[in-house]
């Protein structure tokens, strides 16, 4: 199995993927940049708890690969240990750790050594809650407590002005419980934060000014025909998105009146995907049962004009933080955890999968329909 972060993305693509993170790109934007899968940038992103690596830099004490290749020329040539420092300008003790180190002076290669010499510096350096006992237990106290991460800091620079072994900054908090590899601070504390988020967001990165969070000419529920709100016309449906590991996601379609439903593969969150999604499905529907969508104000379904032209279904947008407004969706969203129960990589399933699973949902009896099944009467309505 291949791990998170390796093959199939080179070190170029993996620095362009957190430039784009800490510019605020949104993972399926990053995957469609990098033409990788929105799962694949999740897990890279994830490993780090969305936290960007620190740039890797060779220490000023450190060989350099020119000095690398000097060794190999001198031992090439058959100079001593000392003749070759004093040529480089190191110490005779550098450079014969440098030699024992790799192979010894019959086997030295400046290449594979300053390989190597990069592979020995990944060791990751204890952070400071890993190290200090003390500090990591009043942390975790206050974290307990619901404290944040940047009222600890500021406690604890009250607390111990004079004392910087007792005093720590947010953001290496934050690293500390979001990059679970540092092994000090447990996961569960994550739960004490007032953000439910995973991973950390850069401080720098701002989605303002990148029309995202307003969806254009969105029209309110409240002008909906009232026929969608009695549900005694077939026709309308409520849509939304449901959320599986690693940022993937299918579209679920509810008929309002029959309760029957409509899995839609998606291949990201990005508006793109989703509405060319949904119009590949809902273009399979008979013209009497495309009238109205009603969708809340998550951002895939931004491009709502291209939709309603390419399928001729009005769409209408929920008030915000409003799920009872979609109830018949959210309803059927959590039927349907029965078949994707969380933590399901939903980028597994076909279309046709996904199809056979709505068929048995639509064949099962609901209390709400006087236990008839979704499928009868949505037929029953259509006769």
């Amino acid at each position: 199995m291949a791990q998170l972060g390796r093959p199939g993305m080179s070190k170029a693509q993996k620095a362009d993927l957190w430039e784009r993170w800490k510019r605020g790109e949104s993972l399926s934007d990053i995957a469609k940049a990098l033409s990788k899968n929105p799962g694949s940038i999740h897990g890279v992103l994830h490993l780090k708890g969305g936290i960007p690596p620190p740039l890797r830099k060779r220490s000023a004490r450190s060989l350099t690969s020119k000095e690398r290749e000097e060794i190999s020329r001198k031992v090439e040539a058959g100079f001593g240990v000392r003749q070759i420092a004093a040529a480089i300008g190191r110490s005779p003790s550098t450079v014969s750790r440098e030699l024992t180190r790799n192979g010894g002076a019959e086997r030295y290669r400046a290449a594979k050594a300053d390989e190597a010499a990069w592979d020995r510096a990944r060791r990751p350096k204890n952070c400071r809650l890993a190290e200090s006992s003390k500090l990591r237990a009043i942390v975790s106290r206050k974290l307990q407590l619901d404290w944040s991460p940047q009222q600890i800091a500021g406690w604890l620079k009250l607390q111990n002005p004079d004392d910087p072994n007792l005093q720590l900054s947010h953001e290496s908090i934050y690293r500390t419980l979001f990059v679970q590899s540092r092994g000090a601070l447990k996961k569960e504390l994550l739960s004490h934060l007032r953000s439910s988020r995973m991973m950390r967001r850069p401080a720098n990165a701002s989605l303002k000014g990148k029309g995202r969070g307003k969806i254009i000419d969105a029209v309110s529920i409240r002008e909906r025909p009232a026929e969608a709100e009695d549900r005694s016309v077939p026709g309308h449906w409520e849509g939304d998105l449901l959320t599986g590991a690693g940022n993937t996601h299918i579209a679920t379609l509810v008929e309002r009146s029959s309760r029957y439903t409509i899995l839609v593969k998606v291949n990201g969150k990005d508006t793109k995907s989703v509405v060319s999604g949904l119009i590949r499905q809902v273009r399979k529907l008979p013209q009497e049962l495309r009238k109205t969508l009603t969708w809340d104000r998550g951002m895939e379904l931004a491009s709502h004009k291209r939709f309603s032209i390419a399928t001729d279904v009005a769409v209408y947008f929920a008030d915000p933080q409003s799920p009872w407004q979609r109830g018949s969706n959210e309803n059927t969203n959590g039927l349907l955890r029965q078949y994707f129960p969380d933590g399901t990589n939903l980028s597994q399933y076909t279309q046709s999968d996904l199809t056979s699973i709505a068929r048995r949902l639509n064949g099962r009896p609901r209390k709400t329909l006087s236990y008839s099944t979704p499928a009868a009467k949505l037929e029953a309505l259509l006769r």
